[in-house]
């Protein structure tokens, strides 16, 4: 296994070489991967022809998979192609044909646009995402990446004190609402129920490096205690500050890559790509979080 980081001297993303995913790791490769991932926060892995069988095996070294359902998503159990192991992030239908314009399972996905963190609207938000681009698009369709650590340690020291101890609603409905889409024209009440807002810490400090963040997402709606116009133009100007160029890492994908990253200190959006068109099949599975965070 060989390391290699994107910058000289960075703590934000680095290159794994020498490495098979196909294949079983050791626990003592698992805890190296582990060790990298919470230093680095993003890994990358290139030529990984890897099947869904081996990415969920490779997840579980990392802890217990969060399951992909309607928790998550719109689309009926009925009309999954994959296992619920894996987030189907793909533009594609179970008969492998691509999403028209206005197919809500297209339009509830564009919400990946958006800058944000896996499952912060769950109780018990996620730790790791491990996404493999199985057919990529030729043309737009990077992954973007923001570094929360070092987006805090770039706050001034008042804006520091003013977020430290506030607490944000978030749900994927607040998200959907930024694109225009009403979610209560998709879903029945009992379906809308599972979207229910979570309280979550704005500033979250990870146990293994002990290190600040800003936990920041388009999922958050409203900052506990303040009206909610006053929380979206605090939120926005956070997110402004955190997805400044110097602390964003952008991933062109290229077929076959693995891309693993820590959702408790990253943001991340996919760019745009001409989806109505462009066959893209990506496949992600994500570990789930180890306690409540309030």
């Amino acid at each position: 296994m060989i390391v290699k980081t994107n910058k000289k001297d960075s703590d934000f993303v680095a290159f794994v070489n020498n490495i098979d995913l196909t294949k079983t790791l050791s626990k003592k490769d698992a805890m190296k991967l582990d060790k990298l991932i919470n230093k680095y926060a993003v890994l990358i892995f290139r030529n990984q022809k890897i099947s869904d069988e081996q990415q969920v095996k490779f997840t579980e070294l990392f802890g217990q998979i969060e399951e992909s359902g309607v928790k998550s998503n719109i689309t009926k159990p009925d009309d999954r192609r994959l296992s619920t192991k894996i987030a189907d992030v793909s533009n594609i239908d179970k008969n492998s044909k691509i999403f028209k314009q206005n197919d809500p399972r297209r339009i509830f996905n564009l919400g990946n646009r958006l800058w944000h963190s896996d499952s912060s609207f769950k109780l018990i938000p996620a730790k790791y995402s491990i996404l493999s681009g199985r057919t990529v698009s030729k043309k737009g369709g990077d992954t973007e990446f923001s570094d929360l650590r070092a987006a805090y340690d770039g706050l001034h020291i008042n804006v520091k004190k003013k977020i430290n101890d506030m607490i944000c609603m978030h749900s994927l409905i607040y998200s959907r609402q930024r694109l225009g889409f009403d979610m209560t024209k998709e879903l029945n009440a009992d379906e809308i129920k599972n979207f229910t807002p979570v309280e979550q810490p704005m500033i979250r400090r990870i146990g293994m490096t002990n290190r600040k963040l800003i936990y920041l997402s388009s999922h958050i709606g409203k900052i506990k205690g303040m009206l909610r116009p006053d929380s979206m133009c605090l939120i926005d100007d956070l997110i402004e500050h955190a997805t400044n160029s110097k602390y964003v890492y952008v991933h062109k994908w290229k077929k076959n890559d693995v891309v693993m990253w820590d959702n408790r200190q990253t943001m991340h959006r996919v760019r745009h790509f001409d989806d109505t068109i462009e066959y893209r099949d990506m496949r992600r599975t994500t570990v789930l979080g180890e306690e409540r965070l309030i």
